[in-house]
């Protein structure tokens, strides 16, 4: 495995970062993931947009200059031999000394990983996921804005680790006025009298790609695509649920804190979506 460190490929056993890097010791740092299809990456510029998008907002500028990355992402899937494959880029503020003050940190750390995609179990698309509402909230946009892709993963940390002590396959977040915001690593969507839900950026989530996406092809589809701020009593009433991210692409949802969801999985809204995504495809693919 070949994993791109600075400013060169090294075998994976090469690839160390050092205990005093401000990522490690601190999180400070951004990263984005990305999923090629054949060796094409989806939404490509997108993905890098919203990396120099997070690197900005915490006032790190990644060594790599923007038009170099694409260049790098195809040779970690040729070193590697890959075609459908997950990556993974990440800035830290770098190594230094310790402390929080960011001029400690001379130059950023930059790693990418290119492996192979992980494979959701063909059963789960099948009859879906389960979720739990949690007591977790979702960090306060005022104290850390959900624009940023950090590698401060903490408050998502709790929450999986709560949904799992449920039984559950993920979380759902709620801020802090109690309204949905999202899950650990997915955008949540609903359906409710034939409209297409989906919490607003008013509600403190990251916009993900793949939301965007799906967001397009239901209107494209006449489909009504409503956001807004939601109550968990209103996706409790929901006849549809399903997650949405790179890597799952579109999952439903079959129960949340372990009641149905809707009489028929997946939903016929569902469904469509994820087979005009997939039909899709190539022409999200860069």
């Amino acid at each position: 495995m070949w994993i791109f460190l600075n400013d060169r490929f090294v075998p994976r056993e090469q690839a160390v970062v050092s205990v005093f890097d401000h990522g490690f010791l601190y999180g400070d740092g951004v990263y984005e993931t990305l999923r090629s299809y054949g060796r094409r990456v989806f939404m490509l510029r997108k993905h890098l947009a919203r990396l120099e998008r997070s690197a900005s907002h915490i006032g790190l500028e990644p060594p790599i200059p923007e038009k170099e990355w694409p260049g790098l992402l195809q040779e970690a899937l040729e070193r590697n031999n890959l075609e459908d494959a997950y990556l993974r880029i990440t800035v830290s503020r770098g190594e230094g000394e310790i402390g929080l003050d960011p001029t400690l940190c001379p130059r950023p750390t930059v790693v990418i990983v290119a492996k192979p995609l992980p494979q959701y179990p063909a059963h789960l698309f099948d009859r879906g996921v389960s979720l739990a509402l949690v007591s977790v909230r979702r960090n306060l946009p005022s104290a850390l804005s959900p624009q940023i892709k950090s590698l401060n993963f903490l408050n998502n940390i709790l929450a999986k680790q709560e949904a799992e002590r449920a039984g559950a396959f993920d979380a759902v977040m709620l801020n802090a006025h109690g309204f949905l915001t999202e899950c650990t690593t997915s955008n949540l969507f609903f359906v409710r009298d034939g409209r297409l839900c989906t919490p607003s950026p008013e509600a403190g989530i990251l916009e993900g790609i793949t939301r965007e996406i799906i967001m397009l092809l239901a209107g494209e589809q006449a489909i009504p695509v409503e956001q807004g701020l939601y109550t968990p009593d209103v996706l409790r009433s929901a006849q549809e649920c399903f997650l949405t991210n790179t890597t799952m692409e579109v999952m439903p949802v079959r129960e949340i804190d372990k009641s149905s969801v809707g009489s028929s999985l997946p939903g016929p809204i569902t469904t469509s979506l994820r087979s005009l995504f997939r039909a899709s495809l190539s022409r999200f693919l860069e």
